[in-house]
């Protein structure tokens, strides 16, 4: 077992799970629907390396977006891949600020987002209930705040998974799963083809995995008023066709990711 390069495990990372275009679509819909104009500006939490924050400000010149983490590998990464790769007018748009989303910060923004199940780091309901507050108070009064979600039959389960993508393998492991506490050690794993080398552990998460009635109540008694969930649409194979709809009540199903939007 090969210890994985820093550069190659974000950029698999961002190759294996990461869609940009279609969450900032998404974005652009569902908060044009509620306060009926196109979003401003961004504050990606938990943002690593910043690359959705990264191509928000490529969506106009009036576009502005923070990401926010406490991380400097990943930070390092994206402003040598992604940062450097905008025009120098859209640099000037574009903010990475090492920091914890539990802080005050002296800007609000009309989008605010946690994506990739990333405050699932926050295990007890009274420190993510804070962090809700923060992101709360930090809103103006035609914002959002969204996060995505994942769950299914299959998500407590001790298992890998694998999905092979053009120039490598990535592997998603449920490794552990504690039903008392619901904290759950999950890692991503990644094989290259050109080399067949394979790299384990490129990625550890030890989180608790929270329901989405969980986030909801906990969304409601941090002060937000509106909460809408989301579900997607399947294709005619009973697979998910990227297009989600807002919805209270679905069936269960082996695996599903989906959304919260909260203002």
């Amino acid at each position: 077992m090969s210890k994985i390069p820093t550069n190659l495990k974000y950029e698999l990372y961002e190759k294996s799970v990461q869609n940009h275009e279609a969450d900032i679509e998404f974005i652009n819909k569902e908060y044009k629907k509620v306060f009926g104009r196109e979003p401003k500006t961004l504050r990606e939490d938990f943002g690593g390396t910043a690359a959705m924050a990264c191509d928000w400000v490529k969506e106009g010149k009036d576009r502005q977006a923070w990401g926010i983490d406490l991380d400097e590998e990943p930070q390092a990464y994206g402003i040598e891949n992604h940062y450097s790769r905008l025009t120098e007018e859209e640099k000037t748009r574009m903010h990475y600020i090492r920091g914890n989303v539990l802080d005050d910060y002296d800007f609000t923004a009309d989008v605010t987002v946690a994506f990739n199940f990333s405050y699932f780091i926050f295990k007890e309901r009274n420190v993510l209930l804070n962090y809700f507050k923060q992101v709360k108070k930090n809103m103006g009064p035609e914002s959002i705040f969204m996060v995505d979600i994942f769950g299914g039959e299959e998500c407590r389960q001790e298992l890998e998974e694998e999905t092979e993508h053009e120039d490598h393998t990535y592997f998603w492991d449920c490794d552990s799963y504690n039903p008392l506490t619901e904290e759950v050690q999950y890692y991503i794993h990644f094989k290259t083809h050109h080399d067949n080398k394979l790299y384990r552990e490129a990625f550890s998460y030890n989180w608790r995995h929270w329901s989405v009635g969980e986030i909801k109540d906990i969304m409601k008694d941090a002060g937000f008023e509106n909460v809408v969930t989301y579900w997607e649409g399947e294709d005619d194979d009973g697979t998910g066709d990227g297009n989600f709809y807002q919805s209270n009540d679905e069936e269960n199903c082996e695996s599903w990711v989906t959304y919260i939007m909260a203002y």
